[in-house]
C-alpha cells in the first residue's frame, strides 16, 4: 500500500476516534476506567472471544480419567484375576469390585461414556439389558442417592395393615419393619393403582410393593412434554445397584420425587430398601438405569445373580 494510502487512513482513524470521544463520553469514559484504548478494541475482543472459547472447550470436556476407563470385559478380567479371596466369585462380588473402580467417588451425573461402560458391565455381571438413555430419554442422573419410601395407597380403603408381607419369606422382625415404615397420606404421582379393590390384581401388587421413586419433575423439558412422559414414565421398570454391596433390584416407577432439598435423587419402596441394605438402610448411593424390557419378560425384584 502507497504511504499517502497509510496516512491517509491514519488520519481517518483518529478523527473517528476524537469524533467517537466527543459524542459518546460516557462510553469512553467507561472504557478508560477499565484500561481500555479505543484504538485496541479489536484487539481486546479478540482475547475475549479466545477465553471464550477456551472456557468452553474446557466445560466441555470429560472429567479426567473418564477417556482412560479399558473396555468393560477388560475391566471384569482384570478384577477377576486379582482376586485370591475365593476360587471363583460371584458375580455380584465382580460387580462391586467393578464399581468402585469405575464409579467416581461422590456421586454425580455420569458421563456417556461412563454410562457405556457400566450398561456393558451390568450386562456381563446381571444378565440385565440395562440403559441410561431409552428411548431418548434420561433421567438427571443414573448415580445418586436413594432413600426410604412409605407404602404407597393401591386402592380407595388401602390400609397399612395389609401391605403386610408375606412372614415365611421376610421373617418376622423383617416384616415389622417393612410394616413400621408407614403408608403415605396422600397419593403417589400417578394415582391409585386400582379404582377398587376387587380390581387390584397380583401385577399391580408386584408393582407397588417394587416400586422406585425418581425426580420427573425436575426434567428440563418436563413442562413442555409433561403428558408424553407422564405416561412414559408410569410403572417404568429400572435396576437400582447399591454401589456398596452390588445388590441389585428392579423396580417400578410409581411416585416422583424426591424434593430436591433432600440431597437425594432416588427413592425406595420398604421392600426395595430392605433387600438392598437390610433392616437399617434408610440411604445410600446407586445406580438407577432404565430395564430396556419391551417385550415385558423381566420381573419385578430382587436379580438373584449372587449364584455362580
Amino acid at each position: 500500500m502507497p504511504q499517502s494510502a497509510r496516512d491517509k487512513l491514519k488520519l481517518k482513524h483518529l478523527d473517528e476516534i476524537n469524533r467517537f470521544n466527543q459524542n459518546f463520553a460516557s462510553a469512553k469514559k467507561s472504557l478508560d476506567q477499565k484500561g481500555i484504548s479505543l484504538s485496541k478494541l479489536r484487539e481486546h475482543s479478540n482475547k475475549i472471544i479466545a477465553a471464550g472459547a477456551l472456557a468452553s472447550a474446557l466445560a466441555l470436556a470429560p472429567p479426567q480419567g473418564d477417556h482412560l476407563l479399558p473396555p468393560p470385559k477388560e475391566i471384569i478380567e482384570k478384577v477377576t484375576r486379582s482376586s485370591s479371596s475365593l476360587p471363583v466369585e460371584t458375580n455380584a462380588v465382580v460387580l462391586r469390585k467393578v464399581l468402585s473402580q469405575v464409579l467416581p467417588e461422590e456421586p454425580r451425573a455420569l458421563t456417556e461414556h461412563e454410562e457405556k461402560t457400566l450398561e456393558q458391565v451390568i450386562l456381563e455381571t446381571t444378565g440385565v439389558k440395562a440403559k441410561a438413555n431409552l428411548e431418548g430419554e434420561h433421567l438427571n442422573t443414573t448415580y445418586g442417592l436413594i432413600g426410604a419410601e412409605q407404602h404407597l395407597r393401591r386402592y380407595p380403603g388401602d390400609t397399612l395393615a395389609q401391605h403386610k408381607p408375606d412372614a415365611d419369606e421376610y421373617g418376622g422382625e423383617r416384616v415389622d419393619e417393612i410394616i413400621e415404615e408407614g403408608i403415605t397420606p396422600g397419593l403417589g404421582a400417578w394415582g391409585y393403582f386400582a379404582p377398587s379393590k376387587e380390581a387390584f390384581t397380583p401385577d399391580l401388587e408386584e408393582t407397588e410393593r417394587w416400586y422406585a421413586v425418581v425426580q420427573t419433575l425436575y426434567l428440563p423439558d418436563w413442562e413442555k412434554r409433561q403428558p408424553y412422559l407422564k405416561d412414559w414414565y408410569k410403572y417404568r421398570k429400572v435396576l437400582i445397584v447399591n454401589t456398596e454391596n452390588g445388590k441389585a433390584v428392579i423396580a417400578s416407577v410409581a411416585d416422583s420425587g424426591p424434593a430436591a432439598f433432600t440431597g437425594k435423587q432416588f427413592g425406595g419402596s420398604p421392600e426395595v430398601m430392605d433387600y438392598l441394605g437390610g433392616q437399617s438402610y434408610k440411604k445410600g448411593a446407586v445406580l438407577v438405569f432404565f430395564v430396556d424390557d419391551p417385550n415385558n419378560e423381566v420381573s419385578l425384584g430382587p436379580v438373584d445373580y449372587n449364584k455362580i
